[in-house]
């Protein structure tokens, strides 16, 4: 039998809310979107049925294994050996939380131990935590964690300057989390040819911290990062963004000054997903491990001096003191670390400079042949790139991506979409999986349609 509403029940909430009738209480709601009549929903269906459908509707979907893609923007479309997943959905792995008993939690701490001493080597810093969210959250949280440092010290208090080839993605995330917390965010301006302009580096003396990204969103290596930490001095913390399978062949942050490096893990152990589940690279210096988020875990001895692991350096209930807490992020991507962790450890450094080379290789041989189209140029000609470039077209970058679509072609992202004024650029992004046949399909499929809109 149908449950009879409580009436007596529903008077008295109306009485709180001194309302007369339920209609009262959605009379906010627009009449045009306002419903009286059960949802149309099909039929209860069996599993059978169910597994049909869905098997149905995402065959109907295209993924990046279906066709050429150059569609980067700060995932990537990497390859994952199978021992990954066959190792991370153990059940000791694929059930373990945050680990707050290490009595009965030794092999995920030791695995997450590992983890965070593979990153603090591949970066060049002395301490990394066991993740963040994603990149973003992971430069916010750099962010905020260099102002409780040097704010007492510092001449602009509670500013912070930000370069301006950082994603809007991530800006947004980065405005997210300051707003309200006293923290101005200020551009670091570039010149013309995608270089920091060191006159905007002068503005950022006596700040709180510089945050850059090395390459920059456009793929481009800068140099002129290399004298920053010296221009800033050491009350300002320089904070750098990475592309982690970079370091395989590039100098790591560390050793040219960075104070915390963050950067997206995605690349290794995972695939894009969709955008998520993902995780962030977390690392920093010695000053700054009692403000640094998430967990970090020490490795220490037992009562019969054997080896032993747990959390360290802060507790549970320091992440969930509201306001005076330093992190929101109490938990992290631990599964997917772990992954990561999996991936790094079988690639082992020699493995790391091959995969980095690859992509290096890739990067070149795609600019070469497209920046070879007549019509199309380089927005950023002379300078090395790793992974991404961006050129400029004759027409609407959205108007190419429809017609390789058609050809069956993911060109890249239409850079209109982070910023209007590059409407006819377009982000071209390779991996190590990137073919000649794939360069040749972006190639042709360019270059046809610069000959159609002639």
């Amino acid at each position: 039998m149908d449950q009879m509403p409580n009436l007596g029940r529903e008077k008295e909430m109306l009485d709180v809310l001194g309302l007369n009738t339920m209609d009262d209480l959605f009379a906010n709601i627009p009449l045009e979107i306002r419903r009286n009549t059960p949802l149309p929903l099909p039929e209860p269906q069996s599993e059978e049925e169910i597994w049909a459908d869905a098997s149905r509707l995402l065959g109907a979907n295209i993924t990046l294994e279906d066709r050429p893609s150059f569609l980067s923007a700060g995932l990537v479309r990497n390859f994952v050996p199978t021992a990954v997943a066959m190792l991370a959905t153990r059940g000791e792995f694929l059930t373990s939380y945050t680990p707050y008993q290490p009595e009965v939690s030794q092999g995920m701490l030791q695995a997450m131990w590992e983890f965070q001493t593979m990153v603090s080597e591949l970066v060049g810093l002395p301490v990394a935590n066991v993740s963040m969210y994603d990149a973003s959250t992971a430069a916010a949280e750099a962010i905020t964690c260099a102002v409780r440092v040097h704010n007492r010290k510092a001449i602009q208090k509670g500013v912070v300057f930000v370069s301006e080839y950082t994603p809007p993605h991530r800006l947004a995330v980065i405005k997210n989390y300051t707003q309200g917390a006293e923290i101005e965010i200020k551009t670091l301006k570039h010149l013309e040819n995608g270089e920091v302009d060191m006159t905007s580096i002068k503005d950022a003396e006596g700040c709180c911290a510089v945050y850059v990204e090395q390459p920059n969103c456009l793929g481009m290596l800068d140099d002129t990062l290399l004298d920053i930490k010296e221009l800033i001095g050491e009350e300002t913390a320089l904070i750098v963004g990475v592309d982690a399978v970079s370091l395989g062949i590039i100098d790591p942050p560390g050793s040219w000054g960075a104070d915390i490096v963050v950067g997206e893990g995605q690349a290794f152990g995972i695939g894009p997903t969709a955008g998520g589940p993902i995780y962030g690279l977390f690392a920093c210096g010695d000053k700054y491990i009692r403000q640094m988020p998430g967990r970090i875990v020490g490795l220490t001895k037992d009562t019969d001096e054997n080896k032993a692991f747990t959390l360290t350096l802060s507790t549970r209930e320091q992440h969930i003191r509201r306001h005076r807490a330093t992190s929101n992020i109490c938990s992290n991507e631990t599964l997917i670390a772990l992954m990561g962790a999996i991936h790094m450890s079988l690639l082992g450094p020699e493995g790391l400079e091959r995969l980095a080379l690859r992509v290096a290789a890739n990067t070149e041989l795609t600019k070469k042949a497209i920046s070879s189209i007549k019509g199309i140029e380089l927005v950023d000609p002379g300078k090395y790139n790793f992974r991404e470039f961006a050129v400029k077209l004759p027409h609407l970058a959205s108007e190419a991506l429809t017609y390789l679509d058609k050809l069956g072609v993911i060109a890249g992202l239409d850079l209109g979409i982070w910023w209007k004024s590059m409407d006819h650029c377009l982000l071209i992004g390779v991996d190590d999986r990137t073919s000649e046949s794939d360069i040749e399909s972006l190639y042709l499929g360019l270059s046809e349609w610069i000959e159609v809109n002639k």
